[in-house]
C-alpha cells in the first residue's frame, strides 16, 4: 500500500468530527479530506511537512468543507468534489462523477455515489489501499441522518457499502460511536463481537485516540443498519 492516512479530529466536543490527511507515498502528492476546521488541520499539516495539492470533499455540509477556502488560500489546492454538488462546494476546482477515479499520485480513488444524507455524497475509495471515507453515510454503529434523502436512498446507499470487501478499513466524517453504543448493544443482545467492539472503543477514546478505522467485515456484523436485508428491515431499525 502506498497510501499513508492521519487522522485530524476537528471541533472537539461540538460536533467531534474527523478530517484526513492523505499521502501517496510514492509521489508524494497529498490531500486533505473534509477540511472542518483550519487551524488543527494547519497544525498537523506543518508538523508532517505537507503542503496539500488537493481537498476532497465527501459532501457540502459546512461541517466538511468549512476550511475549504482557507487551504485552498494558504496552500493553492484544489478543491475536489462531486460535479453535481458544484454550486454548493466552496473552492470548487474539479468535479468527478459516479463510477470514475481520481489519482492522488499513483493512489487511486473510486467515486462511489450514496446520495442520502444529502444529493450528491460521495465516498472515496481507495480499493488497492483498502481506505474507504465515509463522510456522513456511515459512521461506527450508525449512520447519517436523512437531510435530503429518503429511507430508500440510505437503504440503497448501504448496500453499495455492503458489497465492498470485509478487510476494507473505513474512515467515518464523526466520533459517534459511543453515541450509537446502546441502541447497537441492545439490536444485538449477547453478541460477544459487539461487546468487543465497544471494549476496543472505549479504550481507544480513553487514550484519546479515534475508535476507527475498522473494517467493514466487523461494521457489517455490528451496525444494526448494515445488518438490515430489507429495506423493511431498515426502517424497522429504531422503532
Amino acid at each position: 500500500m502506498s497510501l499513508k492516512i492521519y487522522t485530524v479530529p476537528c471541533r472537539i466536543g461540538y460536533m467531534d468530527n474527523y478530517s484526513y490527511i492523505l499521502v501517496d507515498d510514492d509521489t508524494l502528492i497529498s490531500a486533505v479530506i473534509d477540511p472542518s476546521e483550519t487551524q488543527p488541520i494547519v497544525d498537523e499539516l506543518s508538523k508532517l511537512k505537507i503542503k496539500p495539492q488537493y481537498i476532497l470533499n465527501t459532501h457540502h455540509h459546512f461541517d466538511h468543507t468549512d476550511a475549504n477556502l482557507e487551504l485552498k488560500e494558504h496552500y493553492g489546492a484544489k478543491v475536489v468534489g462531486n460535479q453535481a454538488d458544484y454550486k454548493r462546494i466552496p473552492g470548487f476546482d474539479i468535479g468527478v462523477n459516479d463510477g470514475e477515479t481520481f489519482s492522488l499520485g499513483k493512489s487511486k480513488a473510486e467515486i462511489i455515489d450514496v446520495s442520502a444524507h444529502t444529493k450528491g455524497h460521495i465516498l472515496w475509495y481507495f480499493k488497492k489501499d483498502k481506505a474507504l471515507f465515509t463522510g456522513d453515510t456511515l459512521f461506527n454503529l450508525c449512520v447519517g441522518g436523512l437531510f435530503e434523502g429518503t429511507e430508500q436512498d440510505m437503504f440503497l446507499a448501504l448496500q453499495k457499502i455492503k458489497s465492498l470487501p470485509d478487510d476494507v478499513l473505513f474512515y467515518p466524517g464523526h466520533e459517534y460511536t459511543m453515541h450509537a453504543a446502546f441502541f447497537a448493544k441492545q439490536y444485538n443482545q449477547n453478541s460477544q463481537e459487539i461487546t468487543q467492539y465497544l471494549k476496543n472503543a472505549e479504550q481507544r477514546l480513553r487514550q484519546g485516540l479515534p475508535v476507527g478505522p475498522v473494517t467493514l467485515g466487523i461494521e457489517k456484523n455490528c451496525n444494526p443498519y448494515l445488518e438490515a436485508d430489507t429495506i423493511e428491515d431498515f426502517c424497522r431499525i429504531g422503532e
